[in-house]
């Protein structure tokens, strides 16, 4: 299965390696576009003027729509950030939108919080994304 890895990028090193992972199981899997200046610098996550410079001048956003319409899945790895378990931040909603809009499987590495906590959460419901608890075997 071609499966595009997204999450937040402060993740890049887990994305990187979760595509070796996903790639020995016998998938093709593939990463977001603009992630070099994050592998160069852990901190460029951060830059919020900076970044955004960065993926309009590059197209990121599109680019990466583009990307989630060749795959035929999704892997959102949603590791705790911010105090949060099962973080998932605005850009990888979108991302996720655009899969649901175009059918691809979604799939969650971990369960999301409740979203009586989180109002995001109810939106990642509503998608009915396939949790892993953890488990790249469960990939289908």
């Amino acid at each position: 299965m071609k499966i595009l890895i997204l999450g937040s990028m402060s993740f890049i090193g887990d994305i990187i390696k979760a595509k070796n992972k996903l790639n020995k199981l016998g998938h093709k899997a593939s990463i977001p576009c603009g992630t070099k200046p994050h592998q160069k610098d852990s901190a460029f996550v951060d830059n919020l003027k900076g970044n955004m410079e960065f993926c309009i001048k590059n197209n990121v956003m599109k680019k990466n729509f583009n990307l989630i319409a060749e795959n035929n899945a999704i892997l959102v790895l949603n590791y705790k950030k911010n105090g949060i378990n099962g973080y998932i931040g605005i850009s990888v909603l979108m991302e996720m939108a655009v899969a649901y809009h175009l059918n691809k499987k979604i799939f969650l590495l971990n369960k999301t919080p409740h979203f009586n906590k989180f109002r995001w959460a109810h939106e990642v419901a509503i998608m009915r994304p396939v949790i892993l608890g953890g488990n790249f075997d469960k990939i289908k």
